[in-house]
């Protein structure tokens, strides 16, 4: 049997590059050996690619190790830095063809023959040029496929005050909100705080319009936390959103799919900080996910098809997790945002949700890959030709 030679694309030019690594180490261990040759392509926080033994040392060790060149059992360097690396152990042979360095300081492109030796991408990049529509727009000139949503419901996906646009089109309930520029805040902070004041009040919820996994996230009380936490946004971030804070339950949903998407069961998170925010999810590990969720079959099926009508809002394909809040004392169900590549490791809550649901792990992998290669082949078949 012919394997599936599947490129996975990780790291990346974010603040969720940690995260990313994490996820990526999780899909190549689970994608079976018989059915694929995997790939590895690394991107450090500069934006350099490279793909094999080097992609593999980052996996094992971190980006440090490629300062160091490997010796074998009698002290002989194997790979150095600077030089192309020998084999990509366990990969694959389709890996020890392209185990190489994909960019030098005098190069930023992919070359053509790593490309043409993948039958699919799996880019694991969360966050800013990876989940974004960056990299989904080049591999669509390169015409390779790849697993997740396309160019514009990547961008929209990620862009909280574009998805918020679409979702109010869409007539999908959600929690009010105002945003501004860096440039807004910057030259005129008393008109964004006015603004802020008199359409939310106090508590809200702060946030960079382009990032995910809670980066850059501040809850504010008052007008002095409402100015440093939009300070805090703004690093990460040209545009930044303020929400209104409600008391609310938070409940998650995985969809899967592509043009006839499927959504899990909930999961609800109760975090073990005031909201869920990047140390409630990665370091203090106290967070609880409970899986399914504690609630009414009527809610479960409503957020299962709201999840799904999201999804759809913004064109989505391949995966997507869907977040939503419940008003506490009302069970008012309020859409919160749309993840378009969330995290992927066997802990990240997109595949417990799926697990809980009947889909182990990895046969998630492989329906996504499926669901990569059925997208591109709908996207061959438009014409890109006219005859007048």
């Amino acid at each position: 049997m012919t394997k599936i030679r599947v490129g996975v694309v990780f790291g990346g030019k974010s603040g969720e590059h940690e995260v990313s690594i994490e996820s990526a180490k999780s899909v190549i261990e689970a994608l079976d050996g018989n059915k694929y040759d995997v790939i590895p392509i690394a991107i450090d926080k500069q934006g350099r690619w490279s793909a094999g033994e080097r992609a593999l040392r980052v996996l094992e060790g971190g980006w440090a190790t490629l300062q160091t060149p490997r010796t074998d059992a009698n002290g002989m360097q194997t790979a150095p830095p600077s030089s192309p690396a020998s084999s990509a152990a366990s990969m694959g042979s389709s890996s020890e063809e392209v185990s190489q360095t994909v960019q030098t300081a005098q190069a930023s492109v992919i070359p053509e023959r790593v490309m043409d030796s993948i039958d699919v991408l799996f880019p694991v990049l969360h966050g800013s040029y990876g989940e974004d529509g960056t990299v989904q727009g080049m591999f669509e000139l390169l015409d390779v496929p790849y697993v997740g949503a396309g160019v514009a419901a990547s961008s929209v996906g990620m862009d909280k005050i574009l998805m918020k646009r679409m979702f109010a089109a869409m007539g999908l309930p959600q929690v009010d909100y105002v945003y501004c520029t860096r440039t807004e805040w910057e030259t005129n902070p008393t008109a964004v705080t006015t603004r802020v004041e008199e359409r939310l009040g106090y508590p809200c919820f702060v946030k960079p319009a382009n990032l995910g996994s809670s980066v850059g996230i501040s809850k504010a009380k008052s007008q002095a936390e409402l100015h440093k936490a939009i300070d805090t946004a703004a690093k990460y971030d040209r545009k930044v959103i303020v929400e209104q804070g409600v008391d609310v339950r938070e409940v998650e949903v995985a969809v899967l799919g592509n043009d006839t998407p499927k959504a899990s069961v909930p999961g609800e998170v109760i975090p073990c900080n005031e909201f869920y925010d990047y140390r409630a999810k990665y370091l203090d590990g106290e967070s609880t996910l409970m899986i399914p969720a504690p609630i009414s079959d009527e809610l479960t099926e409503e957020i299962r098809r709201l999840a799904v009508e999201a999804y759809k809002a913004i064109d989505c394909s391949g995966l997507a997790r869907v977040d939503f809040f419940i008003e506490k004392g009302t069970d008012r169900v309020l859409l919160n945002e749309i993840n378009t590549m969330p995290g992927f490791t066997k802990f990240s809550m997109y595949p417990k949700l799926w697990e809980a649901t009947g889909v182990r792990y990895a046969a998630l992998i492989d329906q996504l890959l499926s669901y990569a290669i059925e997208r591109a082949g709908e996207r061959r078949r438009s014409q890109i030709e006219f005859d007048v």
